[in-house]
């Protein structure tokens, strides 16, 4: 064995033009609008912010952005209980601003992905407010509506995420209606065509105003069994707190009838044979799946004709991803889903920051994040990650989430995650607003705020952006296989294959340093990457939380 070390020159992957398989292995930003940039005034973020954020957005080298929901909604889960899915809510702006955020977006190169959230709307909806209204009217099928029990009970044993009985009682229609999340979030009945017919016809109205594609939320939970059979109890070992946190039952149960059913699979067929008709669009889906989410996650994935990419919550738990941790998930994914393409994340709206759920250091938050962005796959980088942001501490009295407020203190819902954006340290706000905002922007944050660290070439934001554009530079991270070299709980090496091109990546996930053994050949370690490494005379030394990227010479 032997090496190299040099700096090459790097050059922007696809240079001549738009490549229509841009999806697979890019980097999408995930923005929470209501706590990225208020623009008005009034406490909380809106479309006329982010894109006033434009060139911050461009500037990291992400290749997409996914707004989560903007769209009419009485926000009592903040935009994920829709009640109208063509228009934006007056809090965000107007379908103006929209329109003006993709043309802004894709003059700086970036792709649009939006929220749809099609397993529910809000009560508020007027298809639920007719269907509500007696039990024969032209909607009265659009919603999962059943009969009591003899003794007034609910219809069977399901539960809602956000805690308690998956059944609501309805005395206009004297039925239960079925929610998977608030009561005030009723399921549509994707067994009713003429609910599948307007879900597609709302993808494609998104479609047609120049969006590049969509996130499904909760996309494995748009049927539900006909037949309502009770869901079994699910063994304590096989627990975990991947879709619901660990104090709530709704783990107590095997999810085998309220979703994740096998029909959904012909939806699915249809939803992407619109998007073929938009050359380059895209679908990433989100499967909540704790027992069999990566097989969801390659049925809904294989071949042609279904979504393009999904992902699950593999590195959004609380375990902590040691090396052993990664691979076992890459290689499990490898083998249950071999022709499908994952996105992987570990940082979104709805879970913990991973720097706090894992309790990373700078340096660890660093090696985790160059990890991330060169294994197999897509990746979602959620606003702030950038920063190295922790979980900020909301206290009770200024809690907004009905997830936290339903389950504290021992749950302390999803608000920690998603406070404002810090753009100024000596800002009150951070520069997010001139008012009160809608959470409290965390003092810890304020340190580091975007201003601080882009005047810091050693920080946060600089490794986050000098790694993408490493990551951009090599076809072979973004689209190539992957094949583990080592594997123990402190340390992880694998080779990046594609189309003629080896990478050699190792990192060091521990406080100590290593050796790391590279495979026979010549190899040139690569400079371009974001790291320190040490050589000696025994071979390559990995000092602790540190990554090697090595390109072989003699391929």
């Amino acid at each position: 064995m032997s090496f190299v070390s040099e700096s090459p020159e790097q050059t922007a992957a696809n240079p001549g033009g738009v490549d229509p398989d841009w999806w697979r292995g890019a980097a999408i930003y995930q923005i929470y609008p209501r706590s990225y940039q208020d623009s008005n005034n009034d406490g909380i973020g809106d479309l006329s912010g982010i894109i006033h954020r434009m060139d911050y957005i461009a500037s990291l080298g992400v290749d997409a952005i996914w707004i989560s929901p903007f769209f009419r909604s009485p926000m009592l889960d903040y935009g994920y209980d829709v009640s109208d899915y063509r228009d934006v809510d007056p809090m965000f702006g107007t379908l103006g601003d929209f329109d003006a955020l993709i043309e802004r977006a894709h003059g700086a190169g970036l792709k649009v992905l939006i929220d749809l959230v099609l397993s529910h709307t809000s009560d508020q909806h007027p298809w639920f407010k007719e269907s509500r209204s007696s039990r024969d009217n032209a909607k009265a099928d659009w919603y999962v509506w059943a009969e009591a029990k003899p003794d007034g009970s609910p219809p069977n044993n399901w539960l809602s995420i956000f805690g308690g009985s998956a059944w609501e009682w309805d005395a206009e229609r004297m039925q239960y209606y079925l929610h998977n999340f608030l009561t005030e979030q009723p399921d549509l009945n994707f067994h009713c065509e003429d609910v599948r017919h307007q879900m597609l016809d709302v993808a494609r109205y998104w479609l047609e105003r120049g969006v590049d594609g969509f996130r499904l939320d909760t996309v494995n939970f748009y049927f539900h069994d006909k037949e309502l059979r009770d869901n079994p109890p699910l063994d304590p070992a096989d627990r975990n707190d991947s879709t619901a946190p660990s104090v709530n039952p709704y783990n107590f149960q095997d999810h085998i009838h309220d979703k994740t059913q096998p029909e959904n699979l012909d939806f699915l067929r249809s939803l992407r044979a619109i998007l073929d008709e938009f050359p380059g669009t895209t679908t990433v889906g989100e499967v909540g799946e704790s027992q069999r989410g990566m097989q969801v996650q390659a049925d809904y994935t294989a071949g042609d004709a279904l979504l393009h990419q999904c992902y699950g919550f593999d590195f959004m738990a609380s375990t902590y991803p040691a090396g052993t941790v990664v691979a076992d998930v890459l290689t499990r994914f490898g083998t249950v889903a071999p022709d499908s393409w994952a996105c992987w994340a570990f940082s979104n709206h709805d879970v913990v920051r991973h720097p706090s759920r894992w309790n990373l250091g700078d340096e660890a938050r660093r090696v985790f994040a160059a990890l991330l962005m060169s294994i197999r796959g897509s990746v979602c980088l959620y606003q702030g990650e950038e920063l190295g942001l922790t979980e900020a501490y909301v206290g009770f009295e200024d809690l907004q989430d009905p997830y936290g407020k339903r389950f504290w203190p021992k749950f302390k819902g999803r608000d920690g995650c998603r406070t404002p954006m810090p753009w100024i340290a000596d800002h009150r706000n951070g520069g997010f607003t001139d008012v009160k905002p809608w959470l409290p922007v965390a003092v810890e944050h304020l340190q580091r705020a975007v201003a601080e660290q882009e005047a810091d070439a050693t920080s946060m934001l600089d490794f986050y952006r000098n790694m993408l554009a490493f990551r951009r530079a090599h076809e072979v991270l973004r689209k190539g296989e992957i094949r583990f070299v080592t594997v123990s709980d402190g340390a992880l090496s694998f080779l990046r294959c594609h189309d003629g091109a080896e990478m050699f990546c190792a990192f060091n996930l521990s406080g100590t340093a290593i050796p790391v053994e590279m495979p026979p050949g010549d190899w040139r370690i690569d400079r371009g990457a974001p790291f320190t490494t040490v050589t000696t005379e025994r071979g390559l030394q990995l000092p602790p939380y540190q990554a090697c990227f090595a390109v072989r010479q003699d391929g």
